[in-house]
């Protein structure tokens, strides 16, 4: 996305938006590179402005198995061995008089409402910061075991149970590290690693696997934006970093291992050069992913686009923290079996030949496990949060970059991201123009349910919370 506008101070929402979206929220300098100015001078700009901030970080581990089934693809597949760690990363802020904060990043597929409610509960008793103040972003690796029910596998309940006393354990831990810090912040870019996959083929149809070198066009964007949030101690030295970027979690350096993929490879690698604990927040990438690059060039080219941004990045003011998690009601969309049945039937014939049947098979499972769900009412989480003038939107959903796109573009906020697949997950959600295009991310499963239309309910939502956080 190009935050130009915003930056040029020009980005302010007009009156009347602002009314509108507030009464929509009540109804329901880079110091770094710059010669002549020292690191301790840095230290001293960020102290006053940041007075008051406290900052701790921790991560704990998952242990994991070859005897657990991996998430990610449509049949059930193991892994043999794992590469870098697979870990809950916690980053708990505080400013007297505003509340605490918790972030925290988990590598895995996803994670739904059941297994995080507890969860948010029990961080709220131990550690007294309130359940509307925890973000549990999954950063969407394909190649940790399941921690969810989609297509033709279930979840692991042994490394669910795992999983949870592990954020749990992240965020008591860097809550009891809460001391003084400054807070840093640079808008970088990485345009190269991912593109929109969503690309319209000669023959109508909306690519997913196959050839494509019939494409014509990508039928939406992608958003190369890259921010880096930094948190220092007095000393000046790294505590915790976040950035955020928004294409699919895909892809081993070793192949057929356990990994975090190249985000979380990149974020594990950091640390070992720079200190302090990186923390990765999963964007709006429903529909993009990394198809021209390989594994190990996608992970040199995000260290290097971090450590860019990192030696940018300008002491920040911190007046205060706050957060909105409201719940957000949808339905569960009407199908016809037949149709869809046939739609899947002629996109395998026309692009690879014949249609599978064991995958095939996987499709009508998931989409009889629905039928009898059609029009149901459901009801999720969204949430809005604010590092003073950095502002983060918590989405349930593998949401459509064009939608997240739009959150930044409509926001208040000067800057404004995405944490996909956050506090809960109600799998890929489009705009009303991608339901009409097609393709696997919006074919009727357990990994796409939504009536068309959520998204862009999710985004007026996501913005009035926005508005009224600003309006505080």
């Amino acid at each position: 996305m190009n935050d130009t506008k915003r930056q040029a101070g020009t980005g302010e929402p007009s009156r009347r938006d602002f009314i509108r979206g507030s009464a929509a929220a009540v109804m329901g300098v880079a110091l770094a590179g710059e010669p002549g100015i020292t690191r301790s001078a840095r230290a001293t700009a960020a102290t006053v402005d940041s007075a008051g901030l406290r900052a701790g970080v921790a991560a704990a581990e998952f242990e994991a198995e070859d005897s657990m089934v991996i998430a990610g693809g449509i049949h059930p597949h193991y892994a043999r061995g794992q590469e870098g760690k697979l870990r809950a990363v916690a980053v708990v802020l505080e400013k007297p008089p505003s509340t605490k904060l918790a972030i925290v990043a988990c590598d895995v597929l996803m994670l739904t409402r059941d297994q995080l409610d507890p969860v948010v509960a029990q961080i709220e008793k131990t550690c007294g910061i309130p359940a509307a103040n925890v973000l549990i972003n999954c950063t969407h690796t394909h190649h940790a075991p399941s921690t969810v029910r989609i297509h033709g596998y279930d979840r692991d309940k042994v490394f669910c149970k795992r999983v949870q006393r592990g954020i749990v354990k992240a965020v008591a831990d860097a809550n009891s590290k809460l001391a003084d810090a400054t807070f840093h912040f640079k808008l970088g870019k990485e345009e190269t690693v991912g593109q929109n996959s969503r690309l319209l083929m000669s023959d109508g149809s909306i690519y997913w696997v196959g050839p494509r070198d019939d494409a014509v066009r990508p039928t939406g964007p992608f958003d190369p934006d890259l921010p880096v949030l930094a948190f220092r101690d007095p000393a000046d030295n790294l505590k915790a970093l976040i950035f955020n970027h928004s294409t699919h979690t895909i892809g081993t350096l070793k192949g057929g291992v356990r990994s975090p993929s190249f985000y979380g490879l990149a974020a594990q690698q950091l640390e070992a050069k720079l200190g302090g604990i990186v923390c990765f927040l999963e964007g709006a990438s429903g529909s993009t992913h990394r198809l021209e690059v390989s594994t190990a060039d996608a992970v040199k080219r995000i260290k290097q686009a971090v450590r860019d941004a990192l030696g940018q990045a300008e002491p920040r003011k911190v007046e205060r923290l706050a957060a909105i998690k409201r719940p957000f009601e949808f339905k569960v969309r009407t199908f016809d079996e037949a149709a869809e049945d046939r739609t899947l039937s002629e996109y395998f014939t026309k692009r690879v030949g014949r249609p599978p049947e064991r995958l095939m098979a996987v499709f009508r499972q998931m989409r009889k496990e629905l039928a009898p769900r059609q029009g149901e009412q459901q009801t999720t989480w969204l949430q809005a949060m604010v590092i003073g003038d950095v502002a983060i939107v918590g989405v349930p959903a593998e949401l459509f970059t064009k939608l997240g796109v739009d959150i930044k573009r409509r926001s208040p906020f000067r800057y404004t991201y995405v944490a996909n697949l956050a506090n809960d997950w109600i799998g890929y959600v489009g705009d009303r123009e991608a339901y009409k295009l097609g393709g696997y991310q919006l074919w009727m499963g357990l990994h796409s349910y939504c009536e068309p239309g959520t998204g862009e309910r999710i985004v007026d939502q996501a913005v009035a919370m926005l508005q009224e956080l600003a309006a505080r």
